[in-house]
């Protein structure tokens, strides 16, 4: 495993990243969930990325118990706040009650005193941001959280809230995007305005939600089993990318990802970790294969003729508007 400073701080987290967003507490069973949080300890994995919300709060849950006995110290966790979890009005958002609430709930599930990372899992617009940043500090300030982070957040509101978290005297050091060869929003604005703050990427679905392994294929329908098929799992998210003339692009990768003597899934992860930006990828699994499979991404070099073929074959079905860097405008 090769490892990355989070942005300019002096915390350092491996290039690879496991993420339980739709496996724990939902997708799969908690005994093979464990075992792929085995895998990645295994392979070198010591950043962990979880939410309140991921599972109805299961998720946190599913990796507290699965970290229990691993030395403490030798662990980056993050974890999020924003989302729903509850029924009542302030159960959401990036109130001070909600975050400060929140928090200890993250704490009680993850079965730890701290976090590393603690991210504002969007923008809350019905929330002054001051609010939001005073109680981010009073969490840090007590011990509950050693850095601050955002997700899916726009470039004014990253530099406004590195604004306020420097007068408060807390190091807000990382965005949470998404970004992947076919989703590439973050690159016009955010990157540079990070670039520029110090604030590095922790990406997420670095894999287009599995498109870019090419097991889903052109003119078929997708295969049992997969996350296309199951609602719970984010099928969802994965409808925009599944049209015949995106997977065609990706099938012309193949040869690419030969040539490089990686996987498609390698191929992607590696990808993403090109960006001097990104500190890590967040990659997540069903199966302990998977993350041994996806580690192999660490470490690899693309050439530039190799990133200008992969430019030239997904160019055309690939998304760059800023604008798609959103946060709903009313709590959820």
């Amino acid at each position: 495993m090769e490892f990355r400073h989070l942005g300019r701080s002096g915390l350092l987290v491996s290039e690879i990243s496991y993420g339980n967003w739709i496996t724990h507490g939902s997708q799969v069973e908690e005994e093979a969930a464990t075992a792929c949080v085995r895998a990645a300890l295994d392979t070198g994995i010591t950043t962990f990325d979880t939410a309140d919300v991921y599972a109805g709060t299961k998720a946190e849950e599913v990796l507290g118990r699965a970290l229990k006995g691993e030395r403490r110290e030798g662990l980056e966790i993050f974890t999020k706040v924003y989302w729903p979890t509850g029924p009542g009005r302030n159960d959401r958002g990036l109130s001070r009650k909600h975050i400060m609430e929140s928090i200890n709930g993250s704490l009680r599930r993850l079965q730890t005193d701290y976090v590393d990372l603690y991210q504002a899992h969007r923008y809350d617009y019905s929330t002054p941001l001051e609010e939001t940043m005073e109680a981010f500090a009073d969490i840090v300030h007590s011990g509950k959280a050693h850095y601050i982070g955002v997700s899916e957040w726009k470039a004014s509101q990253i530099r406004a809230a590195h604004a306020l978290a420097r007068e408060l005297r807390i190091p807000l050091v990382s965005n949470q995007p998404q970004y992947s060869m076919l989703w590439r929003v973050i690159e016009a604005e955010v990157i540079p305005t990070s670039e520029e703050l110090g604030v590095g990427q922790i990406v997420w679905s670095p894999m287009a939600q599995g498109v870019l392994s090419g097991k889903y294929l052109p003119g078929q329908p997708p295969p049992a089993g997969s996350r296309a098929t199951d609602e719970k799992s984010g099928a969802g998210f994965i409808a925009s990318w599944l049209s015949d003339d995106v997977l065609t692009r990706v099938q012309r990768l193949k040869p690419l990802a030969e040539q490089a003597g990686l996987t498609m899934p390698q191929l992607a992860v590696a990808w993403v970790l090109q960006n001097p930006n990104v500190s890590s990828a967040i990659v997540g699994a069903s199966r302990p294969e998977q993350v041994h499979d996806n580690v192999k991404a660490a470490g690899v070099k693309l050439d530039a003729d190799l990133l200008k073929a992969i430019d030239e074959i997904v160019e055309p079905v690939t998304e760059r508007d800023p604008a798609k860097t959103e946060s709903p405008a009313q709590r959820p």
